[in-house]
């Protein structure tokens, strides 16, 4: 069974005749105790303070038997790691299975820390972007009043808080070309009415960071922690 706060996705998913309902991670309405296993693949990082990431923690270990393991994924601050550049980095703009993302209007704006986006990263929609942050109390505010750092595609990370860039896929297409491979001039009119620019929260966790607030719950135990493709990764045990 899937959960996620995005209809579009959910829709998606009874489409191909998945199990899946719309709801709030910090809030899911399953009986606690009644699953096996949970698996949270990056959903975390998008929680704008250690408590709701904690507290989203608490609610999947909720969810699991006695004895029930669950597996989290989070976005790492380190995408280079043993002198391993993680494929994120190593993936060029335009390549065939990524699209790139335009920083429309970025140079307006005197952001020092630029950093880069996530479109094979991670596959949420982007029909939520700003609404997620608000519907969780955040007060969020249009990027042009923002503090947080921007990323840029394919870079590393400065900052541990920042806004990431989702380019809307859609507009119009000529022959022979697919919709999603369509790119124009960044500040362009077509890229600004087509292909809107929007930015999501992320939180990237440093080595050790998720680890640590697992171990914070008394009802669980890490079974795993490990590094996987500029992912911070957990395989915990409810006690």
């Amino acid at each position: 069974v899937g959960c996620d706060r995005s209809k579009n996705l959910v829709d998606i998913c009874g489409e191909k005749n998945f199990q899946a309902f719309v709801c709030d991670a910090l809030s899911v309405p399953i009986r606690s105790g009644s699953c096996d296993a949970c698996i949270s693949i990056a959903v975390i990082h998008h929680f704008s303070t250690a408590e709701r990431r904690l507290a989203t923690i608490r609610e999947l270990v909720r969810l699991l038997r006695p004895g029930g393991t669950a597996l989290i994924y989070v976005w790492a601050m380190e995408q280079e790691y043993k002198n391993q550049k993680s494929k994120y980095l190593k993936e060029k703009n335009g390549s065939k299975d990524t699209v790139e993302e335009i920083n429309t209007g970025m140079a307006q704006r005197p952001l020092s820390d630029q950093m880069p986006d996530s479109s094979s990263q991670d596959s949420a929609c982007s029909d939520r972007l700003l609404h997620d942050l608000k519907d969780e109390g955040c007060d969020a505010k249009p990027v042009a009043d923002s503090r947080l750092p921007v990323h840029t595609n394919r870079t590393s990370f400065h900052s541990q808080d920042l806004l990431v860039p989702w380019h809307l896929k859609g507009g119009t297409k000529k022959k022979g070309e697919s919709v999603d491979t369509v790119l124009f001039p960044a500040g362009s009119k077509e890229s600004q009415e087509l292909s809107p620019v929007f930015h999501r929260y992320y939180h990237v966790f440093c080595e050790g960071e998720l680890e640590a607030a697992c171990r914070s719950l008394d009802c669980v135990r890490v079974q795993k922690s490990y590094y996987d493709q500029g992912n911070w990764c957990v395989v915990l045990e409810k006690l």
